[in-house]
């Protein structure tokens, strides 16, 4: 059965990097045969994010993906939506003169993944993750030829280079719409991505990227064919305070240094 893809939805895909582009209409035509209304009522709607950002989250080239970070959908703040996931287009700088900035602060889930590898670092000692501790660092990071990443954009260019592809479950955001509901109707748009990564990793005789589910939205995707192919580190949403210290986040994050600066990763 063929299907249209309304055209405004199909020039968003100018945000997405070329390689993507095949797979990402493969994932529309897939999206609108399962739910053929989804797309034209979305577009008579109001949803974020706005500025046709909604494959903005593609802008990372297909073959370099390593990672694919699922959070679940896009902040319910227009400033703050941006189409990468967790990337909270409110927030400017880190750090404060005390420790964590106040937009960090104010944004839970990036407050506690910030503190996740302040710890898996080993720049705060599990259990004291506030106060006195974070004062010390922000002393670190404020400091004169600091080596610490200064601002969200500089941890996303982090992201980047270790091939992470920032994607929420939900590609966007309706306030009257559950978020549950809302990322079962991207399930068949997501089937295709992750089959598009598969492919190119059997293709290229390399092991498929690693999935990064966090919150029960993601985890939802465990009903997505492709997954299966895919090795995945799974953990509670960093909404949650225990998201700091777990184990597996831990494991997975150590090693890349992600508020290191560039100059101090070269060193």
């Amino acid at each position: 059965m063929s299907v249209t893809i309304p055209p405004v939805i199909l020039e968003m895909l100018s945000l997405a990097e070329p390689s993507w582009r095949p797979a990402l209409r493969a994932g529309l035509e897939a999206l609108a045969a399962a739910h053929p209304a989804y797309l034209g009522e979305l577009l008579a709607d109001s949803y974020l994010p706005t500025e046709g950002r909604l494959f903005a989250a593609f802008a990372q080239p297909l073959p370099v993906v390593r990672y694919v970070l699922v959070g679940e959908g896009p902040y319910p703040r227009p400033e703050s939506a941006t189409g990468f996931c967790f990337m909270d287009g409110a927030v400017q700088s880190l750090w404060s003169a005390g420790g964590l900035s106040k937009q960090v602060n104010r944004a839970t889930s990036l407050r506690n993944f910030m503190k996740m590898l302040l710890v898996a670092d080993g720049r705060l000692a599990p259990g004291h993750t506030s106060g006195d501790a974070l004062a010390h660092v922000a002393a670190e990071a404020n400091a004169p030829a600091s080596g610490l990443v200064q601002t969200l954009a500089q941890l996303q260019q982090n992201l980047g280079a270790h091939g992470f592809l920032l994607l929420n479950a939900a590609l966007v955001y309706r306030p009257h719409v559950p978020p549950l509901k809302e990322a079962k109707a991207w399930q068949p748009f997501l089937q295709c991505v992750l089959a598009a990564l598969a492919d190119h990793a059997r293709q290229a005789g390399a092991a498929a990227p690693t999935l990064v589910l966090w919150g029960k939205i993601a985890e939802q995707l465990q009903s997505v064919p492709a997954l299966a192919q895919f090795p995945q580190a799974v953990s509670e949403h960093p909404y949650n305070l225990s998201f700091i210290l777990n184990p597996t986040m831990q494991a997975l994050f150590a090693p890349m240094h992600l508020l290191q600066g560039a100059r101090a990763r070269q060193d």
